[in-house]
């Protein structure tokens, strides 16, 4: 299966609403959504999201209305809560790491 994906991080939106936005967007078909972590050493800040960013995966099924609906949904969030940022952070290690922490997080 072949995929794009972009990581984006909007710095004011908190962890409730990352977890909204992921759920919205995995509603789209050919979309996969994860949560990722903030960066290593960061330092820990309760007026700050806890989640460092959103990972989306466009797969082969994705479509351009598919990845026009993903683009209405960011601006809906970025006209509330500020504007989405590239989050250049994870090897893919880390980003198999953060996936399967999301699966398991699910199953709970």
């Amino acid at each position: 299966m072949s995929m794009t994906s972009q990581s984006l991080s909007c710095p004011r939106l908190p962890l409730a609403i990352y977890r909204q936005v992921a759920s919205h967007l995995r509603q789209v078909p050919g979309i996969e959504v994860n949560l990722l972590p903030n960066q290593p050493g960061e330092a820990f800040d309760y007026l700050q999201s806890q989640v460092g960013g959103v990972l989306i995966e466009y797969t082969d099924q994705a479509t351009a209305i598919s990845r026009q609906k993903v683009e209405k949904i960011l601006a809906y969030y970025s006209q509330i809560y500020g504007n989405w940022e590239n989050f250049a952070y994870l090897d893919s290690h880390e980003i198999n790491l953060a996936k399967a922490t999301e699966k398991s997080e699910k199953n709970l």
